[in-house]
């Protein structure tokens, strides 16, 4: 402990002071490297957050103090790794995040008192189509969507009422299907009452229109322009006849190339048929009448014309009776009446060309061969490529099979790690982990060179400048031979300076050449002034005594 205080006696205040700071600055700088190794690795807990999304969730995060971070100017919340299921599932169970907008929970603290039916209006509105985009967004590829409805009311006294209609706005991750706008806007019709699927228009957030709500009865009802059911039609059947021929041939040699030829045309016909032979009758009126004449033979008198005048005079002539029979039959004839709608989209034909490779065999010295296939095998194949799309002969199909041979591709394909080399198989996030260790590895070896190291060996090395002017004293007594003091009187203190101050100088040798360098400079400048070097040594003596 006495050599201990001794040496921080013999330090100084000074350099006291900068060993403190040097000593607090390493110690920062080692706990942030520490704290920033040992620090948890973040992951997304939720991406393409809103701002109101956000801030809920910080909120939250803030209350159970879970540390977090955040990115994209809040779009992207992170928090450890290993936390991630869990609050995940509790944000959840909060109703958290809930994508943006307003839905039904609109009417959760609404004072239904003081509300009119105009505002209750307004927010089942609202709350409609929060909700609708909400769902939309589950969607696959749909990263954003807001939905507008139109829903007019019927004027009074008007037997028509205007129907509704509906937009949709979509933030989409690359490009949505023919089959997936159908969908939306199936759905979106689907919830809105009297809302039909083509009075719904989508556009993206590029401006380009998805489904036009204004084509819809020009293009049949379904929403489709004829070129999307064309490249629809023509997808689906090359896709299945690239199916069952690579099924054959293998994967990857064979190509299909479709073209159908679509009449967009919509016809209506409507015909009457008339059978006679499917007579039904009707109705029917069956009419009698019967009349009697007699010839009074004699002259014509009033008496002789009066009902029953002949009944007392049997001389009267003979008698004339007339019977008639009138019968009407009214028949129904069977009549057929057939309109019939033929829309726009029938098939007038269809061209299939299909190019199939070749086999590959090995010769005997291993080397791969190319041989055609047979006429009987493309036959077979193009047999199998009628069935797959129809092949109607009498609408001019055409079905074309090649057999030629593929260029050779490269092999671009990345051979897997396979035995030891399988564990340096890192992802990005392992890679930017190691970087980030090694840099900090990398500035805490920097540290302790260029600084630490060079300020404690200033700070315990005793300074050079001793030598010119304190330190002057002890090494022109120890130069001095043993004994030998030309003169001069040597007390007891001097003998023992002497004797300390040549082992200062001895321990000054060993340390370095920096100690020897400053006494050798000064016995050359003793050498050079010997009577100012007397005149000093006189000056000590007479100081001492």
């Amino acid at each position: 402990m006495e050599g201990l205080v001794t040496f921080v006696k013999t330090l100084g205040p000074a350099r006291i002071a900068a060993m403190g700071a040097v000593t607090a600055g390493l110690i920062g700088f080692f706990a942030f490297i520490i704290l920033r190794v040992t620090a948890p690795q973040m992951s997304p807990l939720f991406t393409d957050l809103t701002l109101e999304d956000s801030a809920a969730i910080v909120k939250d995060l803030e209350r159970q103090s879970i540390p977090y971070e955040m990115k994209n100017d809040g779009a992207i919340i992170m928090v450890p790794r290993d936390m991630v299921g869990r609050l995940r599932m509790k944000l959840a169970e909060g109703g958290l995040p809930k994508g943006g907008g307003v839905g039904y929970e609109i009417f959760d603290k609404s004072d239904a008192l003081g509300t009119t039916s105009f505002v209750q209006n307004i927010n089942h509105l609202r709350a409609l189509e929060g909700e609708l985009a909400r769902t939309v967004r589950e969607i696959d590829r749909v990263q954003a969507a807001r939905v507008h409805l139109v829903l007019p009311e019927r004027p009074l006294f008007s037997r028509d009422r205007p129907e509704p209609s509906a937009s949709i706005v979509l933030k989409v991750r690359g490009t949505l299907e023919a089959q997936q706008v159908r969908a939306i806007r199936h759905l979106v019709a689907s919830a809105v009452n009297g809302l039909k699927p083509e009075r719904i228009s989508i556009v993206d957030e590029t401006g380009r229109l998805l489904a036009d709500g204004a084509a819809g009865d020009a293009n049949g009802g379904n929403g489709t322009s004829g070129d999307e059911r064309k490249l629809a039609y023509e997808r689906n059947l090359r896709q299945q006849v690239e199916s069952i021929v690579g099924s054959v041939v293998g994967p990857g040699r064979a190509r299909v190339q479709l073209a159908a030829d679509f009449d967009f045309n919509r016809v209506t016909q409507t015909q009457d048929k008339y059978d006679p032979d499917g007579r039904v009758l009707r109705s029917s009126q069956t009419r009698e009448e019967s009349s009697t004449v007699v010839d009074p033979q004699g002259q014509v008198s009033v008496a002789t014309e009066l009902p029953n005048a002949n009944q007392g005079n049997p001389t009267a002539g003979p008698r004339d009776q007339t019977k008639k029979n009138e019968e009407i039959n009214n028949y129904e004839i069977s009549r057929t009446t057939r309109t019939e709608v033929i829309e726009g989209g029938r098939v007038n034909r269809i061209s299939v060309a299909v190019l199939v490779d070749g086999v590959y065999t090995k010769n005997d010295k291993g080397e791969l061969v190319y041989q055609e296939r047979s006429k009987e095998e493309l036959d077979r194949i193009a047999a199998l490529v009628r069935s797959a799309i129809g092949f109607d002969e009498k609408r001019g199909d055409q079905v074309e099979v090649v057999n030629l041979r593929f260029a050779e591709m490269p092999d671009l394909t990345i051979p897997e790690p396979t035995g030891w080399m399988a564990y340096f198989d890192f992802t990005k996030d392992d890679i930017m982990r190691f970087v980030e260790l090694g840099v900090m590895l990398l500035l805490g070896l920097l540290v302790l060179l260029m600084v630490v190291r060079p300020l404690i060996r200033r700070i315990v090395t005793p300074e050079q400048l001793a030598a010119l002017t304190g330190a002057t004293e002890p090494p022109l007594v120890a130069a001095l031979p043993s004994g030998e003091t030309h003169g001069l009187p040597v007390t007891e203190e001097e003998a023992l300076a002497s004797t300390a101050t040549s082992k200062m100088i001895d321990f000054a040798q060993v340390q370095g050449s920096v100690h020897a360098q400053s006494i050798q400079k000064v016995g050359e400048l003793a050498d050079r002034n010997p009577q100012e070097t007397v005149s000093i040594i006189r000056q000590w003596l007479h100081e001492t005594n």
